[in-house]
């Protein structure tokens, strides 16, 4: 596989509108139906947000096999209502994920949500900030590399989606339970790469990137500006943890703890 930093990535452009004085950011909830508690509180946040924008960076959802699986489960018509209350009083938008990629527009178009190319330079006031989900920043990962350099073609997700929804969740099933036995394992997950992140900072002409995807929350300088990781949320299992990352026009950055399923 070539040197990422050899290309150039295409980035988004996000320009909030005057009115925007805050912006949440959220990743890696991994909703799904057996987690309860983690999508009360999600549903809960969505309700009750001040923010002027909602911006998921990606692995909303723990699986996704393609828009037609949901017209059959409850929980993700579920999950789009949710979206789709929070969408008719705020600005919602999702950049898709490594778990997430395949969500397409017809479920984002029913739920009023926009999509976000990753990455998207998000211009705030005199901000400018370099949203990602993360994962094709951890270079260390080379076998994850290769199946996402594989796995984001067109013609494999083509190929992918036109098979039987049957084949499709059973082959969702086999990536998680790898998923599982990794962590059982204690296997120690790459983290974003620091000049893979500088390269992407200067290209954008950002001071701060902000991603998820590594579960790793946190704040880290680089000689060029400051990364930013989201936290996963996961509420039904010990230790607790669900953040919201809050951007505010003035400059300001703030990590707010979902305890109490109360985004204010």
């Amino acid at each position: 596989m070539s040197d990422p930093r050899s290309t150039a990535p295409i980035f988004g452009k996000l320009t909030a509108p005057q009115a925007w004085q805050t912006v949440d950011l959220i990743s890696d909830l991994h909703l799904q139906a057996s987690e309860t508690a983690t999508f009360e509180a999600w549903r809960a946040y969505m309700a009750q947000t001040p923010a002027d924008a909602v911006l998921i960076l990606g692995d909303l959802f723990e699986v996704w096999v393609g828009d037609d699986a949901a017209a059959q489960d409850p929980f993700l018509q579920a999950c789009a209502d949710v979206l789709s209350h929070a969408a008719q009083r705020t600005h919602v938008a999702f950049m898709p994920g490594n778990r997430d990629f395949l969500v397409g527009p017809d479920y984002l178009g029913r739920c009023g949500v926009k999509p976000l190319t990753d990455p998207t330079l998000l211009k705030l006031g005199a901000q400018r900030l370099l949203l990602t989900h993360g994962d094709a920043l951890c270079l260390d990962d080379k076998p994850y590399q290769a199946f996402r350099l594989q796995a984001r073609s067109p013609e494999w997700q083509q190929a992918f989606l036109a098979k039987p929804l049957a084949e499709r969740q059973e082959f969702a099933r086999s990536l998680r339970a790898l998923s599982e036995s990794q962590k059982h394992e204690g296997m120690k997950f790459a983290d974003a790469d620091p000049q893979m992140s500088m390269f992407w900072l200067s290209l954008a002409q950002a001071h701060r990137m902000v991603h998820g995807h590594t579960h790793q929350p946190a704040d880290h300088p680089l000689s060029t500006g400051q990364r930013h990781v989201l936290s996963d949320w996961s509420l039904d299992h010990e230790p607790r943890r669900a953040q919201v990352l809050r951007l505010e026009k003035s400059g300001g950055l703030r990590r707010l703890n979902i305890t109490n399923a109360t985004g204010s």
